[in-house]
């Protein structure tokens, strides 16, 4: 190989190099709150179901568990951004529910999404009226 065609050879290696590691640096990188959102939006598309329980509300944090597999999975998911979608009596939340989990990692779940729901409530408030009334 000659120099010439060495130092070109080189020279473009190196500026390929420095523009990789530019767009490493300072490229756009997404906050939490959209890889989060993405997650979610994925696992409503694409996500298996699976029956879930509702085994504690904790403020607006939803804790679930569900098998997959043989395997028993225990999760929160935070849903406050879902608050508008529950009911005003978190306690109707427990009990039994749908999860949306990833095919290749079912501890990657979700309850609540923006395009999905799986809640279901345990106990519905009595609208029937006493004939006293």
């Amino acid at each position: 190989m000659s120099p010439t065609l060495a130092l070109a050879f080189l020279g473009s290696f190196g500026a390929a190099l420095l523009i990789l590691v530019g767009w490493l640096l300072l490229g756009k990188r997404r906050s939490a709150e959209e890889r989060e959102r993405a997650r979610r939006r994925f696992l409503s598309l694409r996500g298996r179901v699976a029956e879930a329980e509702v085994t504690d509300v904790d403020g607006l944090t939803l804790c679930y568990c569900y098998q997959v597999g043989g395997v028993t999975y225990h999760s929160t998911q935070d849903a406050a951004l879902f608050a508008h979608m529950l009911p005003q009596d978190l306690s109707l939340l427990l009990g039994p529910a749908v999860i949306k989990y990833a095919p290749g990692n079912p501890a990657n779940s979700i309850l609540i999404s923006e395009e999905w729901s799986g809640i279901r409530l345990a106990k519905l408030p009595s609208l029937a009226k006493s004939k006293g009334d």
